[in-house]
Order: C-alpha cells, then sequence, then structure tokens
C-alpha cells in the first residue's frame, strides 16, 4: 500500500512539473505576442486584445492565420513560426487570462 501510494505520489509531482513547464514554455512564447497585443493579451492599441477569449477561437484563427486562409499584415508569419500544437497551447494560454 505504502509502495502504491508512493508511486502515486510521484506520478502526481511529475505531472505537476510538466504541467509548470509547460506553462512557462507558453508564457515564454506568449511575451513575443505581447509587443502588439499587449501584456498578457491585453492591448491598449487599435491591435485587438486576445486575453480572455475562447481557446477554440483563438486556435481556430491561429490556424487560419498559418494556413494563410485569414488575412493578415503580420500574423500570417508569426504563426507559421509555431507547430499546431504550440498554438494550441498559446490559445489556451491567453483563453486563461482575465479580461
Amino acid at each position: 500500500m505504502k509502495r502504491t501510494l508512493g508511486i502515486a505520489a510521484l506520478l502526481l509531482l511529475g505531472s505537476t512539473a510538466h504541467a509548470q513547464t509547460t506553462d512557462f514554455q507558453a508564457r515564454a512564447w506568449a511575451a513575443s505576442c505581447a509587443a502588439c497585443h499587449g501584456t498578457g493579451g491585453k492591448s491598449n492599441s487599435a491591435i485587438p486584445s486576445i486575453n480572455g477569449q475562447d481557446k477554440q477561437v483563438l486556435l481556430t484563427k491561429l490556424l487560419a492565420y498559418k494556413r494563410d486562409q485569414l488575412p493578415a499584415t503580420v500574423m500570417h508569419q508569426h504563426a507559421k513560426g509555431y507547430s499546431d500544437a504550440e498554438l494550441e497551447r498559446l490559445a489556451d494560454h491567453f483563453s486563461r487570462q482575465p479580461k
């Protein structure tokens, strides 16, 4: 029983560490978005805020930019620099930011 609890605790700690690493990576990627979309995705300019938006809406737009299916000035170039999975993590990150 103790061994089972020990293994469960290690798995939980490992998944928590992975989640924190993943979040750190997403936050690092999101930092480059701040130049246009503002800190945390909250824009103070004519560029749209992306904080607190629906994850699926953000992801759909990012993938459309990446595939040249949505007109853009620079977003298509930025989106092409990420894998689909990385774009999903970015969409998740910004969807969790407060409005």
